[in-house]
């Protein structure tokens, strides 16, 4: 279970919901290490746009072990 806050400016968000965690130690099956590379630039795409060095990202991605965190909301809050 976790709960993540997202502020912009004096609007905010909440979701809370189990969370899974996709890496290099928590791959579930159909995932290999590159299904992972290419689902890490996708979450970065999905919330930053565009990265000038993809091959740069990739290599930091893998030597920081980084994951993606998928959330199954079950409660969202904010100031609508």
């Amino acid at each position: 279970q976790v709960t993540i806050a997202i502020r912009r400016d004096w609007t905010w968000r909440s979701v809370t919901g189990p969370a899974d965690l996709i890496g290099p130690d928590d791959l579930p099956d159909g995932i290999d290490a590159e299904a992972l590379r290419l689902l890490l630039r996708e979450v970065f795409q999905a919330a930053s746009g565009t990265h000038d060095d993809f091959d740069e990202y990739d290599r930091v991605m893998a030597d920081e072990g980084r994951v993606a965190v998928f959330v199954a909301p079950e409660r969202i809050l904010g100031n609508y």
